[in-house]
């Protein structure tokens, strides 16, 4: 097919590229002018990650046809800044902590600029409006907004015209107050990568450009449950330009991967067990025809019976999932004696709650570039959340000693747990190792939700007890959880929801039995929170059930059973220092009480009734489970004031 060439202004610069028909605005700022700044986060004009300004409009240039731009001018993140100087929206951005994984900050800052080159003086309604196309996941919006209204401020008192005069860059007033040695301690401070982040110049993994790469693409089951009968590469294979056509039989050595258990195939060989199971890799010289010769990629399955849900899985006649069957972990908690509990209980309370599987929704879809350094180690470019797990698990299936890969960590644009579990990575390791190319691999939209872990869902019953003066004395929990296909991090996960199923409550009296269990769903596995946010929905609606039927009020319940020094935890564990759940709930009262919202319901307006409600939660801190809790650093203190921490973790400040 033939190219055309598209004349246009960008950043005030003159250009001319030769693109393929009916490509995107995204695809020739990123492609063929290197302005990674715009960042693909859908590729389908949801998430404003690509936003850019033709013309003085916002346009989300994933979905802007590149022929529209013909002739128009174009500013980028990139041009911004002049000359050194921050752009006020830029400043704004690193002072009001508005920048956090950095993946939408581009889209977001060009969307703002757009609003402020037209209404100097925009209405809290006019900046939530020119946003309202800009998706970010680290910051809830609220620092965004404050960043947009300072900045409006600074350019409307003439501080700023043309990128001239004041530097509005945060780090040298800060640097400026630490003239005094460690005044900075205890203050805040900008995140140190935010200006990379503002500008545009931060490297995140599908940002990276080497000489010969190759570009990747994963076969994926189309059934939940299959036995894969045969997978016929042959026409994928002589498709132009193809490089490699890689299944099972390609691997070196380990064909499984797992955080916990490896039991996770990284191409499967005989069976799919989800949507989103890896069946071939398609290595090629563009992206255009590793996605073409998928296509050509035959698979014969025989479709296998679905199994739909936990209950269903431990049904006897289920179909086994693993040669261990189909539970992965059971976790039984048991201290003093319910029995006798609810025999003394005036009030008990018997529920089940259910929680949903969630999607993590972070911007950057996940993205790897692998390639062999002069030394002929592999190197592995990735915003993983465990570079050192994907390490261990690229060297044993490549069957190499783990000094032989190198995983450097980019930029991470989001994460939230849903990039702890290894992914493209080790597919792009393969195919680098093999090929002995740079290879690189980047997931769309719908390919990111279809394959990685989601938040468990769970069954939840519980059965609580409690004396006609709220004291409680009896906690009976049975927890079903949807492992998904795989392992993940099932065991660790549903451990917290078994350790906090009784809140952050005392109660002499537990039993807690919960069930992790393998279905042909998508694997479940780290989510913030990690399994406890399950949990404290059920206890805390249990306990508004029990402050109703007691004549309680939701605070007065949570008060009198609350944790305290000296408690005794459901696990057994005393309580012996810092709990300041008491005093929260205490505060918590007195700003009701100053809002006068003493009852549940207390405000109306019009045809609109306002509520108020409580719910209390505890998280551990650390691993936990038996686990050595044990970290090191190095730290150095510079003359300057500066500090330089050193630690061997992926920092994921979102």
């Amino acid at each position: 097919m033939s190219k055309e060439t598209i004349a246009l202004w960008v950043n005030g610069i003159p250009r001319q590229v030769q693109v393929e028909p009916g490509s995107s605005l995204l695809t020739l700022l990123r492609e063929h002018l290197s302005l990674t700044g715009t960042k693909n986060g859908c590729g389908r004009g949801h998430c404003g990650a690509c936003t850019v300004i033709v013309e003085g409009s916002s346009v989300r240039s994933c979905i802007y046809a590149v022929r529209q731009a013909a002739g128009k001018r174009v500013e980028t993140i990139e041009g911004l800044a002049r000359e050194g100087e921050l752009h006020p929206l830029q400043c704004a951005f690193i002072e009001q902590g508005a920048v956090q994984c950095g993946f939408c900050t581009p889209g977001m800052i060009m969307a703002a600029k757009a609003l402020l080159d037209t209404v100097p003086k925009p209405s809290e309604a006019d900046i939530k409006r020119a946003l309202r196309h800009n998706l970010c996941r680290c910051t809830g919006y609220a620092s965004i907004l404050r960043a947009v209204q300072a900045a409006a401020i600074l350019i409307n008192r003439g501080e700023h015209e043309g990128h001239e005069g004041k530097d509005f860059s945060p780090s040298l007033h800060v640097l400026r107050d630490l003239r005094g040695g460690l005044f900075a301690v205890g203050h805040p401070l900008p995140r140190p990568d935010a200006r990379a982040k503002v500008t545009g110049q931060a490297i995140y993994a599908a940002d990276i450009q080497l000489p010969g790469m190759l570009y990747a693409k994963v076969l994926r089951s189309r059934y939940p449950h299959a036995r894969l009968l045969h997978v016929n590469i042959s026409a994928a294979k002589a498709v132009p330009g193809v490089v490699a056509v890689l299944t099972a039989q390609d691997i070196p050595a380990v064909r499984t991967h797992g955080l916990v258990r490896s039991d996770w195939p990284v191409l499967c060989e005989d069976r799919a067990r989800y949507i989103g199971d890896a069946l071939a890799i398609v290595v090629a010289e563009t992206e255009a025809v590793a996605a073409e010769a998928l296509e050509r990629i035959e698979v014969e399955y025989e479709p296998l019976p679905v199994v739909e849900t936990p209950e269903m899985a431990l049904s006897p006649d289920a179909p086994l999932l693993h040669p261990g069957g189909n539970l992965a972990e059971r976790i039984h908690i048991e201290r003093g004696d319910v029995e006798q509990g609810f025999a003394q209980a005036d009030v008990v309370v018997e529920r089940t709650y259910r929680t949903a599987r969630a999607e993590h929704a972070f911007l950057e879809p996940e993205a790897s570039v692998a390639a062999l350094d002069e030394e002929g180690r592999l190197v592995v470019y990735v915003g993983s959340q465990i570079p050192f797990e994907d390490r261990r698990q690229i060297a044993a299936t490549l069957g190499i000693p783990e000094t032989q890969v190198r995983v450097v960590h980019t930029e991470t644009g989001g994460a939230f747990g849903g990039k702890e579990d290894i992914a493209g990575q080790i597919h792009a390791a393969l195919a680098a190792w093999i090929t002995r190319h740079p290879v690189k691999l980047v997931y769309s939209r719908t390919e990111s939700m279809a394959s990685h872990p989601k938040r468990h869902p769970t069954t939840i019953r519980l059965k609580s007890a409690a004396t006609k003066d709220g004291q409680l004395v009896a906690l009976e929990a049975h927890i079903l959880g949807d492992t998904g296909a795989y392992t993940s991090l099932s065991p660790p996960v549903m451990t917290r929801t078994a350790t906090h199923a009784a809140g952050p409550y005392e109660i002499p009296n537990v039993k807690i039995e919960c069930q992790a269990v393998y279905t042909n769903n998508i694997p479940s596995g780290a989510f913030r929170g990690f399994g406890v946010p399950q949990a404290a929905f059920a206890i805390e609606s249990q306990m508004d059930i029990l402050a109703e039927q007691l004549g309680l009020s939701p605070l007065e319940i949570r008060r009198r059973n609350a944790l305290r020094v000296g408690s005794v935890m459901a696990m057994g564990q005393v309580v012996r220092e810092s709990v300041g759940l008491l005093e929260t709930i205490s505060r918590v009262e007195e700003a009701l009480q100053r809002l006068g919202l003493e009852k549940w319901s207390d405000l109306a307006e019009g045809s609109k009734r306002r509520a108020w409600g409580v719910a209390c939660g505890f998280k551990n801190v650390g691993l936990g489970g038996g686990a050595p809790d044990c970290a090191g650093a190095t730290v150095e203190i510079h003359p300057d004031g500066r500090v330089w921490v050193g630690a061997g973790a992926a920092l994921l400040l979102q």
